[in-house]
């Protein structure tokens, strides 16, 4: 009873920051600069997520939607030969090691470090203040977790199943396309998801490599809510929710999607 109590105890506390930026979304101006404490609005007003409508946000969002989906088919398309080729193929002696371990130094290595190395390359390749230079610089991140997260799937496919279709003369290609991607297709989904999650919320990337504010993903424009002169609370609150919602929304689907997925495998 006292874990039961505790968790539910450690589960308000973490909701305490999104009820304050939903009821500051909803406060005017006078409100969440007082001195007093108060959670909910007093006079709530809608005047925060008008002003954003009416700035283009739905702009901004299509371009967050924009890098988030190439970045996700891009990392898919890289990750999952070279997860299936450290899964099946007969690779030197610890090949895979070695490049699962250089995998993870990447992940690991603070994105600050690579983003000097990555703007030369994007500016001379002509992809600064590009849509495609950020998904490009994206797969430094994307791509090591895609490989990683794909790979246990693979391994979970058992190879007899594609040792039968090698019997029926089935190629390598059929094999993938037809037996190895339907039996990953929860791994996918999950690997996707979680993707594209990173990239909509990538920050310094998309700070550093776009410089057009009609081509900013929304993590970039939330910056520019914060100045030397002042934080507008209200905007930033409301464009926070407006943006935490699509990941909220993933993270239930691909639950879902999951929970299904071994519900039936038990049956």
């Amino acid at each position: 009873m006292i874990r039961i109590v505790a968790a539910f105890g450690l589960c308000a506390l973490s909701l305490i920051p999104l009820v304050w930026m939903v009821a500051t979304s909803f406060k005017p101006p006078a409100e969440y600069v007082s001195t007093s404490i108060a959670l909910w609005p007093q006079d709530p007003t809608l005047a925060h997520y008008r002003v954003l409508l009416d700035g283009g946000m739905w702009r901004l969002g299509l371009n967050s939607v924009v890098v988030a989906l190439g970045t996700v088919a891009l990392s898919l398309l890289a990750g999952l030969p070279a997860a299936y080729a450290l899964a099946r193929f007969e690779l030197p002696k610890r090949f895979d090691i070695v490049f699962l371990g250089f995998v993870l130094v990447i992940k690991l290595a603070p994105p600050i470090a690579l983003a000097i190395p990555l703007y030369q390359v994007l500016r001379a390749l002509g992809l600064l203040d590009t849509h495609l230079g950020l998904i490009l610089a994206n797969q430094i991140l994307a791509l090591p977790f895609a490989i990683w997260m794909l790979l246990g799937f693979v391994r979970d496919v058992p190879y007899s199943f594609e040792e039968a279709a090698m019997l029926d003369g089935a190629g390598f290609v059929k094999r993938l396309v037809e037996i190895v991607v339907p039996l990953l297709m929860p791994g996918l989904v999950a690997t996707a998801v979680f993707v594209a999650i990173m990239s909509w919320n990538e920050f310094l990337f998309a700070l550093l490599f776009i410089q057009t504010p009609s081509k900013f993903t929304l993590p970039a424009f939330i910056a520019t809510l914060i100045n030397e002169d002042e934080t507008l609370w209200g905007k930033l609150s409301a464009m926070g929710l407006i943006a935490s919602l699509p990941v909220l929304l993933a993270v239930g689907l691909v639950r879902r999607g999951l929970t299904r997925e071994v519900s039936v495998d038990q049956h």
